[in-house]
């Protein structure tokens, strides 16, 4: 028998889970804090209007098919065929597989990145037409959009070694990337604005930089893996077929979430200057405890599930599902009712200075409160999703997923007229709330009850945890000083969201709250050496 490449073992699925989560919330929660700082030098610099406007839809374009062709379908499609290579077959065997993949990715990616400078002019009118009928913005977001292209080829092997190195439980380097992608755009604003012209130019240099952090950081764990391959001619390679056959339906089923965003940004560069802005930052707000636990717990559950899944563990895999989604209610309710209440304090605390006034924080506050609302939705979808990529039926997710976009399109029509920009943001709410309840029906109809009783238990209790949380944010809200000081802001902003975390994990522990009990085992322990011999 082959010798195997089964280094990841563990005593129960609740502490992989939790393990990896434990690495990726980590290494996401340093990515967050730097991409705040990005976002406050951005806004002190460039403010929030027609400038960035243009900025964010260039932006958008290469990000977006970064999440489609590289971080999202890519890594969901590798995940489940690397760990079945990396359990049942020899090393040179997956040193094979490796470099067959490589040298495809490359030849896609690069195929995409020269497609997309050569039809920019297109790509914007088509996202941003309002933007596009302006000659200077749409000029503008052009040649961004022609700068930043080749990104979508670094980060996309950027990806592909996170894939690798998650496949045998290595998280922390590749979630680290993103932190130094964050680096690299605050190096390039600091050094660079005032020496190009347009100075926002300096902004799309960044990305290019960051992506090129995001790749190299991640090299020493390859080569400490013995993972790090040149890319080989070997495109006959038995794993290409079957990764095409899990690629396809994942970037399907991942571009039913873009076309979300693709809607979005159509609906809101027809609105006032800024919105597009003033949603981008919102989002940024509501992604931090999305990201650092949300789409942190999808990463970690993933891997898990793939492992049974090829066991033909059906039940493990509702199993892991519905814990992961206990795990993700405790965090994502107490964060919606905190975002809620504190978005104007938040978004004034991290954004309001320089050409960033009361008026962008307002108008950013209205987005941030509909984006926070809909925080369950967007965790829960993700982390059910993984279950049809685990099984290798993207496919329907891909169907569930249409369903989604309809929603979020017909409720953004309905909503944005009464409420502009805030309205695009609850949409997106709408979209995601459909979508987690169309993937659990779906997931019941393939393994069998998910536990419905416990979920809605867990669910229960978490909000009843929540309450006083609820309660000092809102009195917090009412003596809220509004100082022209930032150092008061940040001081009263500090103490009221430590007290809010304080009563709630105190009202977490009356009830006992088993969710509470599982992070706790993210900290790290002293594992028993084993003797020698032993």
């Amino acid at each position: 028998m082959p010798e195997r490449w089964d280094e990841f073992k563990v005593s129960s699925t609740e502490r992989q889970v939790v393990r990896a989560l434990g690495s990726i919330g980590s290494a996401t929660l340093v990515s967050r804090v730097v991409g705040f700082v990005r976002d406050i030098v951005v806004a002190l610099v460039f403010g929030a209007g027609p400038v960035t406007d243009a900025f964010f839809v260039a932006f958008r374009i290469p990000n977006i098919l970064r999440r489609l062709l590289a971080e999202g379908a890519l890594s969901t499609a590798m995940i489940p065929v690397f760990s079945e290579y990396f359990v049942t077959q020899s090393r040179p065997e997956v040193l094979r597989m490796l470099r067959a993949v490589l040298a495809l990715a490359l030849v896609a990616l690069g195929v995409t990145a020269l497609l997309g400078i050569a039809t920019a002019p297109w790509l914007v009118t088509a996202i941003a037409p309002g933007i596009a009928e302006d000659p200077a913005r749409g000029g503008l977001a052009v040649l961004l959009t022609r700068v930043m292209f080749p990104y979508v080829v670094l980060v996309g092997l950027a990806a592909l070694a996170a894939g690798a190195l998650n496949a045998q439980g290595r998280f922390f380097a590749s979630a680290l990337g993103p932190a130094v992608q964050n680096v690299g755009m605050i190096l390039a604003i600091s050094l660079l604005a005032s020496r190009v012209d347009p100075p926002i130019l300096s902004l799309a240099i960044g990305v290019l930089l960051g992506g090129i952090g995001q790749l190299l950081v991640q090299l020493p764990s390859l080569r400490r893996s013995g993972l790090l391959v040149l890319p080989g001619s070997q495109f006959r390679h038995p794993a290409l077929a079957r990764l095409l056959r899990l690629l396809l339906p994942a970037v399907f089923g991942l571009a039913a979430v873009q076309v979300m965003v693709f809607v979005n940004t159509l609906l809101a560069s027809l609105l006032r200057p800024g919105s597009i802005s003033y949603l981008y930052y919102a989002d940024r707000v509501m992604e931090f405890p999305l990201g650092v636990f949300g789409i942190a717990l999808a990463s970690a559950s993933l891997p898990v599930m793939a492992r049974q899944a090829a066991a033909r563990e059906t039940r493990a895999v509702a199993d892991t599902l519905n814990f992961s989604l206990r795990l993700a209610a405790y965090i994502a309710l107490p964060a919606m009712a905190g975002l809620v209440v504190l978005r104007a304090p938040i978004v004034r605390v991290l954004f309001e200075r320089g050409k960033f006034g009361p008026a962008e924080t307002a108008a950013t506050a209205d987005a941030l409160a509909w984006y926070a609302i809909g925080l369950a939705g967007f965790a829960g979808s993700r982390i059910t999703a993984q279950v049809f990529y685990a099984l290798g039926e993207a496919g329907t997710a891909v169907r569930l997923g249409i369903v989604a976009v309809g929603a979020n399109v017909l409720a953004a029509l309905v909503m944005m007229a009464p409420l502009g920009h805030a309205g695009l943001a609850g949409a997106s709410s709408v979209g995601a709330y459909v979508n987690l309840v169309a993937l659990l029906w779906a997931a019941r109809r393939r393994l069998g009850p998910l536990g419905g009783r416990a979920l809605v238990a867990s669910v229960a209790r978490t909000l009843a945890a929540s309450l006083p949380l609820l309660v000092w944010c809102g009195l917090a809200v009412l003596v809220w000083p509004g100082s022209r000081s930032l150092l008061v802001d940040v001081l009263w902003l500090g103490g009221t969201i430590a007290g809010a975390v304080g009563l709630f994990w105190s009202a977490s522990v009356v009830l006992d709250l088993p969710e509470r009990t599982a992070l706790l085992r993210m900290l790290p322990r002293a594992e028993p050496r084993s003797r020698p011999g032993a």
